[in-house]
């Protein structure tokens, strides 16, 4: 939502609060208990007396935060969140008075972007009221923060500022591994529909074209592991396991898989071995000279000793037990299901060894582009209609890294995208389909097609590799520039630059490698894609839009996107808030 329909389309706050103390007033006539928030405390009229009253100053707070173990940014009455622990920490460091403690509506708190479950930010900004005479009121937030929340400024604003409204544009980044850009496996259902579209439509020599610079992964990949493996066992449970190596299980395909609150304090110590990373600006975007260099991972010399030499078996989970959580008793598996499993480890450790090819990394970055502009991302979000005028939205730019970065014999790419604003899940929408149009080798203009009022089924990749980068004030800062005092500052992150990237290091992008090498959750979101038996996704095809109507994908949507996100019912509410 932009600034202006914000303006339009304002809730009518006066009538919100009547309500809630209406509400509040009913509770306390029928002797019922007054339920406060979780992150809000009551203290005593005597404490709320004796500490006295103190000025307040309207205030941004700059800050980040990885979202792993929370439930997203927005203060939430019975769930952990980034602004519920943020406000206790303001309270427990005397930066919101104890009179004010019971509600954050007191101190007119408003966030600048709204992040869902498990989106990290390495800059986001909230302005409210804040008593901050004390010099060291930083520090003291954050010695009552976890090292997941980091508080890394506070700067003095005019009275009538509001992080939302004067916020220009907004930075993101996604972190997704290259293996996200191989084509579905030939056996899956996906891979064998696009070959049979593409030459229903007469595009079989364009379609391979499209894909010739993978052309030999899966063969290599079936000579070199997949058949020495099957094998290896009996004729009958090879011929079992190779039937049900590429059928879709729901059970499995759970990629947004809560984390325990204790996570968000418990923190393994980062790897000795693990340099810092320094990723290409994606803001450069991929040349067309790239496509001259041919990368290590391609070079036919290389491919002599690696994958097969320097192949990395992923490691068995943990057996889970009935209630969810890890059992030290071995879950009983059948032959078929150890084979089975077995070989998906396998075929998951081939993958991470791919090496994505030059031109293939061009082909991204002219995805990408098809985003800049003005366009109508209805079917980039939920609950907005085609002819909605909020589901228009600007893209400033969008842009891929030039350089991939290896990680733990994993190879992944930073995606850039510059926007006005964003609307629910439009990021990872955005970022699916790019990957999802080079994946199937379908013409680049699919992502026009998407703008149209027809309805296109769009997955959302995992939460776990998006992060806020930072929200962007130029319109405010020039005006702070002409007409502010000594005491007002620019907003923005800069002057923080060097704490920023160490907290990105250590609490973003160690969080992402490790969560993505112990779950494989990017293969499990690619792998439910791939394997499930839906027409939703046909539109992918040669044949473009048509193919979804044709085989019946019409009312299905929904589905293939729970199916293949573990998407919960009760996280598909809402559709008016910032990306996430």
């Amino acid at each position: 939502m932009g600034r202006s329909e914000w303006s339009r389309n304002a809730a009518d706050k006066r009538a919100r609060n009547e309500a809630t103390q209406e509400d509040q007033k009913r509770r306390r006539l029928n002797g019922e208990e007054e339920q406060l928030p979780i992150y809000t405390t009551k203290f005593s009229k005597d404490e709320i007396d004796a500490e006295g009253r103190k000025p307040k100053k309207k205030v941004a707070v700059m800050l980040g935060y990885s979202g792993s173990g929370y439930k997203g940014m927005q203060l939430n009455h019975h769930e952990k969140t980034i602004e519920g622990d943020l406000f206790g920490a303001f309270v427990a460091a005397g930066a919101i008075s104890k009179a004010n403690a019971d509600d954050p509506k007191k101190s007119s708190l408003v966030r600048c972007a709204r992040t869902d479950r498990g989106v990290h930010a390495a800059g986001n900004i909230i302005s409210l009221k804040m008593i901050i005479e004390d010099p060291d009121i930083v520090k003291k937030i954050n010695d009552n923060l976890s090292p997941q929340i980091r508080v890394w400024g506070i700067e003095r604003t005019n009275g009538a500022f509001s992080a939302y409204q004067l916020c220009d544009s907004r930075v993101y980044e996604y972190l997704i591994p290259t293996y996200s850009f191989l084509p579905p496996p030939p056996e899956s259902f996906l891979g064998k529909e696009l070959v049979r579209l593409a030459g229903e439509a007469d595009d079989l020599s364009g379609y391979e074209e499209r894909q010739s610079e993978v052309c030999d992964f899966w063969k290599e990949t079936e000579e070199r592991y997949i058949q020495p493996y099957l094998d290896s066992l009996d004729a009958d449970l090879s011929a079992s396991v190779r039937k049900k190596l590429y059928e879709l299980e729901p059970e499995v395909i759970q990629i947004e898989q809560s984390t325990k609150a204790d996570d968000t304090i418990t923190r393994p110590a980062p790897s000795e071995e693990q340099p810092p990373l320094d990723f290409p600006d994606p803001d450069k975007a991929v040349s067309a000279s790239a496509m001259d260099q041919e990368p290590s991972g391609n070079n036919p010399d290389a491919n002599e000793q690696s994958p097969s030499a320097t192949l990395q078996i992923a490691e068995e989970p943990s057996p889970i037990s009935k209630d969810g959580h890890a059992s030290d008793e071995p879950a009983p598996m059948s032959a078929l299901e150890t084979a089975l499993r077995k070989l998906k480890n396998i075929i998951t450790s081939a993958k991470k060894a791919y090496r994505i090819h030059p031109t293939r990394l061009t082909r991204v970055q002219s995805v990408l582009k098809q985003y800049v502009g003005t366009h109508n991302f209805h079917n980039h979000t939920i609950s907005k209609a085609p002819r909605d005028p909020s589901a228009k939205r600007v893209i400033k730019s969008f842009n891929v890294g030039s350089e991939p970065v290896l990680i733990n014999n994993t190879e992944w790419l930073s995606l850039k995208v510059h926007g006005q604003s964003f609307m629910m899940h439009q990021i990872r929408k955005m970022v699916t389909l790019a990957a999802l149009i080079v994946r199937c080798g379908c013409a680049e203009s699919r992502v026009q097609d998407t703008y149209r009022h027809e309805k296109v089924i769009v997955p959302k990749a995992p939460s776990l590799g998006l992060l806020l980068e930072r929200p962007v004030f130029d319109t405010f800062n020039s005006k702070m520039r002409t007409k502010g005092g000594e005491d007002r500052q620019e907003i923005g992150f800069e002057k923080y630059r060097e704490e920023i990237g160490e907290f990105k290091q250590r609490e973003i992008y160690e969080r992402i490698f490790r969560e993505e090498e112990k779950n494989d959750t990017f293969h499990a979101f690619f792998a439910g894609l791939d394997g499930a038996t839906t027409p939703d996704l046909l539109y992918l095809s040669s044949v473009g839009l048509t193919a979804a109507k044709k085989n019946g994908a019409a009312g299905k949507g929904e589905n293939v996107e729970r199916l293949a996100a573990g998407v919960s019912e009760d996280e598909e509410v809402g559709g008016d808030g910032q990306e996430g």
